[in-house]
């Protein structure tokens, strides 16, 4: 996700001109198959751009060509190719895919709220959002859903799109569901009356002790402050002291829900971030001073998967000395787009100003060669650099100081974490575990009702993580099912892969118990960033 803001109107002014300037010859082409007359597009714009030239080419192509062609490709082709010459981050986004990504921004989207996982051609409920329609209805986790509507759903080869296509619609709508729950054969029937439903961007927020609180975020949508806040004063009146922000593989989002999510972190008026283009002006984001729910330490997590937004965060945080950053060199994008809605329900997404840390520094990696931009993750792996924090590069040497400690920090290509901890490969060349993994939702979906009664006993995730057990019988009762799948197994890749293979299936039996809060405390019960993290608030 690119780091995004919406547009401001007093700004817009500022930079329409040169927009239409640099696009002259995509606009033209889209004058010239929208509209019915080319004159409106030769008045549009200065001679000088010849829109005419551009809507000619094309219409000779529609009428001349020796085979058929798609008028809508040519000019998504002819956008990309103009894209292409600006920067990666900058993008045209069609009609059929503009909704899609304006819910996930928005934090929200109009369908029944249930999240599903598709194994082995077979829809599995992980869970239906808590007050959505759905779980208003009584749709539980584990149940499989074998009709929508009068079709049939189950072993067909649906795709996850198909069966999106099939749950979502407007507000008011009604579908059908036909679900089978448990070992009960009997199918029943729900009517869904689709409303607005949430999508989440906390993943996860919950007590690791009596004052250490942690938060998992996995985007910045328009809902992520709120959902933050909620968690902060959560987990603040339970007596938060300290704070673990997890922004691992975050992408990103809008920078303003950075930027107020900051704003609690600091007890006085600090800069924040700033953004600066060639027709736009800087603007400082500054924080207010007023902290709602005061709290100490802070440590903030991040990988090479935690890109803008992220690593604005990430940067202020570092910049000012708040609290130490844990983890792996985040991914290096410092450029910051606005959204422009098109005429034919498409839109553009463009660059049009850097952000800067308050030290002053570019997080933004080059983007001279396109090609190694897009395979920087790999060259990382390469070169040794997610091992060992000697082999980082560092593309720009240019010293710049934090704020209190006067530390010397880097730009030019990411946040370079100030407690370093090397990805875990043991088991990165190991067949069998990369193949059971696809296995597990369905076994623990399958399995579930056989220990719920056991599973509801537990109050806490920590009692549940200290007394639930992934017996051997469990595990050989999932190898069991991976063999029936045909596949290879290999005694000492299956050895070596026991015991995480084990915690993975705890953990989705702790989120089928305590929803996604219980997948995160299992996964993170022995994870070496959250150990690093611990160990730095004390």
């Amino acid at each position: 996700m690119s780091e995004y803001q919406k547009p401001d109107p007093m700004k817009r002014l500022n930079i329409w001109l040169p927009l239409l300037l640099s696009f002259i010859l995509v606009i033209g082409m889209l004058l010239g198959f929208k509209l019915n007359s080319g004159d409106v597009g030769k008045e549009a714009f200065d001679s000088k751009s010849k829109p005419g030239t551009i809507e000619e080419l094309l219409r000779l192509i529609e009428t001349r060509y020796v085979d058929e062609t798609d008028s809508e490709e040519l000019i998504e082709s002819a956008i990309n190719s103009v894209l292409k010459e600006l920067d990666p981050h900058s993008s045209y986004i069609p009609a059929s895919e503009l909704q899609g990504i304006n819910e996930e921004l928005d934090g929200k989207f109009e369908g029944v709220g249930i999240q599903f996982s598709l194994v082995n051609d077979t829809i599995f409920v992980v869970s239906a959002i808590s007050g959505g329609p759905a779980d208003q209805l009584g749709v539980l986790a584990g149940d499989k859903i074998i009709q929508i509507e009068d079709s049939t759903v189950a072993g067909i080869g649906i795709t996850t799109e198909g069966i999106i296509d099939k749950l979502k619609g407007k507000k008011g709508t009604k579908v059908k569901v036909g679900i089978q729950r448990g070992k009960n054969k009997k199918m029943m029937d729900y009517t869904i009356t689709r409303d607005v439903i949430p999508l989440y961007s906390v993943d996860a927020s919950y007590m690791i002790n009596d004052e250490t609180g942690y938060i998992k975020v996995n985007r910045f949508s328009g809902t992520t402050y709120q959902e933050f806040m909620e968690s902060f004063e959560e987990m603040s009146n339970n007596g938060l002291q300290n704070l673990i922000l997890d922004l691992r593989g975050n992408p990103g989002g809008y920078l303003t829900a950075a930027t107020k999510m900051l704003d609690q972190m600091f007890v006085d008026k600090r800069l924040l971030v700033y953004t600066e283009g060639r027709t736009y002006a800087r603007n400082n984001y500054k924080s207010t001073g007023r902290q709602l729910f005061p709290f100490d330490k802070l440590v903030v997590l991040i990988d090479e998967g935690s890109a803008s937004a992220s690593e604005i965060l990430a940067g202020a945080i570092q910049d000012h000395d708040r609290g130490t950053i844990v983890g792996r060199r985040s991914f290096g994008k410092g450029l910051v787009q606005e959204q422009y809605d098109l005429s034919d329900g498409s839109a553009l997404r463009l660059t049009v100003a850097r952000y800067y840390t308050p030290s002053g520094r570019s997080i933004q990696k080059s983007y001279d060669d396109m090609d190694a931009y897009g395979e920087e993750a790999y060259n990382r792996f390469k070169s040794g650099e997610l091992m060992s924090k000697d082999s980082v590069n560092i593309s720009d040497t240019t010293k710049y100081y934090t704020t209190e400690k006067k530390r010397v920090v880097f730009g030019g290509g990411g946040v370079m974490p100030d407690v370093f901890i090397p990805i875990d490969t043991t088991l990165f060349n190991n067949t069998f575990y990369a193949n059971a993994l696809q296995f597990i939702p369905r076994f623990v979906y399958s399995e579930y009702e056989n220990y719920k009664t056991d599973l509801e006993k537990f109050k806490s995730m920590q009692t549940f993580n200290n007394q639930f057990e992934i017996t051997d019988k469990i595990f050989n009762d999932f190898i069991t099912l991976v063999k029936s799948e045909d596949i290879k197994i290999d005694a000492k890749e299956m050895a070596a892969a026991k015991s995480i293979l084990k915690k993975r299936i705890k953990a989705y039996f702790a989120r089928q118990a305590f929803r996604d809060n219980g997948y995160f405390y299992i996964m993170n019960s022995d994870d070496k960033m959250m150990k690093a993290a611990i160990e730095n608030l004390k």
